[in-house]
C-alpha cells in the first residue's frame, strides 16, 4: 500500500490539487497551473517507478516542473508532458451571409465563408480557410494564426495580394488572371493559385 498522497498533519483539500492516477505502464498526473513545487513533490512521494505522464492545462510554474524532473530522476523514470485530455481545439465555420464593402473587416480564430463578394477596402482575417461565394477583391489572409495548411477559395480571385500563414502573394502588374474558381495554398515554399478540383 502507498502512502496518502498528503503528509500526516497536512491540510488534504491544499494538497489534493496535485491528482495522480495509475494507467496502464504509467502515472497520470494533471497540473491545473499554479501549484506550488511542494505540493508536487509531496504528491509523488512513496510512487512506484513507473513512467510520468504529466496532463498540464493552466500556467505552471517553473520551480513546479523543476520539482517534477527532480521526482523522474529520483524514480529513476521517464516524464513525459501531454496537453489535456479531451481539450482539443474544435474548428468552427464562420458564414458572413452578405457582400463585404471597403472598410469592413472580419477576423476569427476559424474558417471564414462569404455568401458574396469582397470588395476593394474590405479585409479577411481567419485562422482557417477563407472561402469566398463570389468576388475576392479585397484582402484576404487564410492561417492568420501559423497555419500554413490552409488555403483561400474563391470563385474569382482578384485580389491585389493574398496572405496564408506569414507568406504573402502580389498580384502581377496585369492582375490575377480571374479565370474562374481557384485556390490558393501553399505549395514548397510559396503561394500557389490553382482552379478548384486539382489535387
Amino acid at each position: 500500500m502507498y502512502p496518502p498522497i498528503y503528509p500526516t498533519g497536512e491540510n488534504p483539500v491544499k494538497l489534493l490539487r496535485v491528482r495522480v492516477r495509475a494507467t496502464i505502464g504509467a502515472l497520470a498526473i494533471r497540473l491545473d497551473g499554479h501549484e506550488t513545487p511542494d505540493e508536487v513533490s509531496a504528491a509523488l512521494i512513496g510512487l512506484p517507478s513507473l513512467p510520468l505522464e504529466v496532463e498540464v492545462s493552466g500556467p505552471v510554474q517553473s520551480e513546479a516542473l523543476e520539482a517534477l524532473i527532480t521526482a523522474a530522476k529520483a524514480l529513476d523514470t521517464s516524464l513525459t508532458l501531454k496537453p489535456p485530455r479531451g481539450e482539443r481545439f474544435m474548428p468552427y465555420t464562420e458564414v458572413v451571409a452578405h457582400t463585404l464593402r471597403s472598410g469592413q473587416r472580419i477576423e476569427s480564430s476559424s474558417t471564414v465563408v462569404v455568401l458574396g463578394d469582397v470588395n476593394p477596402g474590405a479585409e479577411i482575417a481567419a485562422g482557417g480557410d477563407v472561402i469566398v461565394v463570389g468576388k475576392l477583391r479585397g484582402l484576404a489572409h487564410a492561417g492568420a494564426l501559423g497555419n500554413q495548411e490552409a488555403a483561400i477559395w474563391a470563385l474569382s480571385v482578384e485580389a491585389k495580394q493574398l496572405r496564408i500563414a506569414e507568406m504573402v502573394a502580389r498580384a502581377p502588374e496585369d492582375g490575377f488572371s480571374g479565370r474562374g474558381a481557384e485556390r490558393a495554398r501553399i505549395i514548397e515554399g510559396q503561394i500557389l493559385l490553382e482552379p478548384w478540383g486539382r489535387k
